[in-house]
């Protein structure tokens, strides 16, 4: 299957929900080349606001634009959504009730050769802390285009990570997708993986396709939204595997594994190992380097499933 690169299908969702609906707008903190996002100011200019390098003030004109009744996605590297726009994104958009969907980009090891500077291990976690908000992560083309559709008329604000770079669909084209609800891409009796974002569900399928080669039976959930995350499906595969492996690329404080810890810890003891960024900063590297050196692997998940001391 061709590979589709992720922020192009992001900018062709938004061009058609802006086509249906006059209240969809576009905030950039000049950025819409790596957003991939010239498109649609080129279709919409009048519904697009490049407020420079300035990620704060995008954030406060984006929830003045929610008080006025539209809808506006606002994008910029992951590191900036998070970490700069915090205190903003917090009291003017959540706070205040809004309507705010906020999108970082070039989520991990993704950002590469940026280094340790751009690379947002930590926004999962940083966004994990605001009350209400939805958080998610699509891992496929197809699950960008359906999540984002969902995002913009789930009234509420909102924090996508994006990865930006091609990627294989997953999912086929009529797959239905829910906020809050994750999905099982492979059934299995023996170990469950649970995984967050484009290149972590993938190295997740290629983990159960090894493992069951080895007569493991390896399950895989594809939990696009960690917050809310699905507890369901956590606790159902709890009870019928013996071992829970979640992997994103972020550090495991405050992600997606410690969000599946607070659920079985409270819900039903079972056997977890987290694999994610262990307390580091990130670094410049090929993102086949920085998922080795970091232990974002098919490999390693085998690994860890295989002696999960």
């Amino acid at each position: 299957m061709s590979q589709i690169e992720m922020r192009a299908v992001y900018a062709q969702t938004l061009i058609e929900l802006a086509e249906k609906d006059e209240r969809i707008v576009l905030l950039e903190a000049d950025l819409m080349k790596a957003s991939g996002t010239t498109v649609f100011r080129n279709r919409f200019p009048e519904r697009t606001f490049n407020v420079g390098v300035a990620e704060a003030n995008m954030v406060g004109i984006a929830a003045g634009l929610s008080a006025g009744g539209k809808i506006p996605f606002a994008d910029t590297f992951g590191c900036f959504a998070a970490r700069r726009t915090y205190d903003q994104f917090f009291i003017s958009a959540n706070y205040a009730r809004l309507n705010v969907k906020l999108v970082g980009t070039d989520p991990g090891i993704s950002a590469t050769y940026n280094g340790g500077t751009h690379m947002p291990f930590e926004d999962l976690g940083i966004m994990r802390n605001i009350p209400k908000l939805t958080v998610f992560e699509p891992c496929d083309p197809v699950s960008l285009k359906k999540l984002v559709q969902q995002a913009a008329y789930h009234y509420g604000c909102t924090y996508m990570r994006l990865y930006r770079k091609p990627i294989d669909a997953l999912y086929s084209e009529n797959e239905p997708f829910e906020l809050g609800k994750g999905k099982v891409l492979r059934d299995g009796a023996d170990v469950t993986i649970i995984a967050i974002g484009a290149v972590m569900v993938h190295e997740a399928l290629k983990a159960a396709d090894m493992l069951n080669n080895k007569g493991v039976s390896a399950a895989v959930i594809d939990m696009h939204t960690v917050k809310p995350i699905d507890t369901d499906v956590i606790v159902r595969y709890a009870q019928k595997t013996r071992l829970i492996i979640t992997i994103e690329n972020h550090q495991i404080i405050n992600g997606l594994g410690s969000a599946v810890a607070e659920t079985l810890s409270e819900k039903y003891l079972c056997r977890l190992k987290r694999i994610g960024v262990e307390d580091e900063f990130g670094e410049v590297g090929t993102q086949e380097y920085l998922q080795e050196h970091f232990g974002l692997t098919a490999e390693h998940i085998v690994k860890v499933a295989n002696n999960p001391v």
